[in-house]
């Protein structure tokens, strides 16, 4: 894995992909919450161009 940290202020423009991060580590072992996240992702994933520019979104 590479974390890349970006000082979102300077480096942000309306192309920017947003940094996706999963709310719940706890709930992980949980079969619906990792699917509810899956498909979540899946779909950030088909509709890339409505999030460019979002810095951050929360999954769920």
């Amino acid at each position: 894995m590479i974390t890349v940290l970006v000082d979102h202020n300077e480096e942000r423009t309306s192309t920017t992909l947003p940094v996706s991060t999963i709310g719940s580590l706890d709930r992980l072992d949980e079969q619906a919450y990792r699917e509810h996240c899956a498909t979540r992702l899946v779909e950030i994933a088909l509709d890339l161009d409505a999030y460019a520019g979002v810095t951050r979104l929360f999954i769920p």
